[in-house]
């Protein structure tokens, strides 16, 4: 239980973003995303440590798969490279990394309260959503390896951003895509459109509309008319 595999995914196992950013990564320029991390310590449940602080994503740049090993982290530690060595081990599961990607995580502080978990998760949540910053996550995780928190979270926020990132690079003929390519960012869409109408009845008819744009409505059908019904 105290080897890198154990604490590599007890980590991501155990990182929720509580808080996820409405906005979205840069195409054509570096994003600053302000994350506020908070975990509870192992020997006291009333003793929360909270990290507030920035990491820096860069410009997506255009690679292929043969040479994904430009893509790097600066500022993280070895379990966040196990997370990278993870990812790109599994490429075909990621589409942002055929285009790549850096972070650079900037320290700010961090501090420890005391109370229960949920009241300090609903504090902070409370006090990032005042700031109406689109680029602020609020994030539960663990006190180690915490990098791997922030890894999950850029990812996350990678993933969510690839659709309009691709989008603005094929308006500049930087992409080409195949029709294989464009399908499967479709569905990532899709998937995500369906998570975000799970917490937001508004978004579920945009969601129809979309299925029947893309001519995938009568493939998600069933899950649609369910999503309804859970109202």
């Amino acid at each position: 239980m105290t080897s890198p595999e154990f604490d590599f995914w007890y980590a991501l196992n155990n990182t929720e973003v509580v808080l996820p950013p409405s906005g979205r990564l840069e195409t054509f320029g570096n994003t600053v995303v302000n994350y506020y991390l908070l975990a509870e310590q192992m020997d006291d449940t009333n003793e929360i440590r909270i990290r507030e602080g920035r990491v820096e994503a860069y410009r997506p740049q255009i690679i292929t798969p043969s040479n994904l090993e430009q893509a790097s982290l600066e500022g993280f530690g070895s379990e966040a490279g196990q997370y990278m060595d993870w990812l790109k081990q599994h490429l075909e599961d990621l589409v942002i990394l055929k285009y790549g990607f850096m972070v650079k995580k900037e320290e700010s502080r961090e501090f420890t309260v005391h109370d229960t978990l949920p009241v300090v998760v609903d504090r902070v949540r409370t006090e990032v959503k005042q700031k109406n910053d689109p680029l602020s996550a609020v994030l539960v995780g663990v006190e180690s390896p915490w990098e791997v928190c922030l890894m999950k979270l850029m990812v996350d926020i990678m993933q969510k951003s690839v659709m309009a990132n691709v989008a603005d690079m094929q308006k500049k003929n930087l992409l080409p895509m195949d029709p294989a390519q464009s399908e499967r960012l479709k569905r990532l869409e899709i998937e995500d459109d369906f998570k975000k109408a799970a917490r937001d009845a508004s978004l579920t008819k945009p969601l129809g509309q979309k299925l029947l744009k893309y001519g995938m409505f009568n493939e998600y059908e069933d899950r649609y008319f369910a999503l309804i019904r859970s109202r």
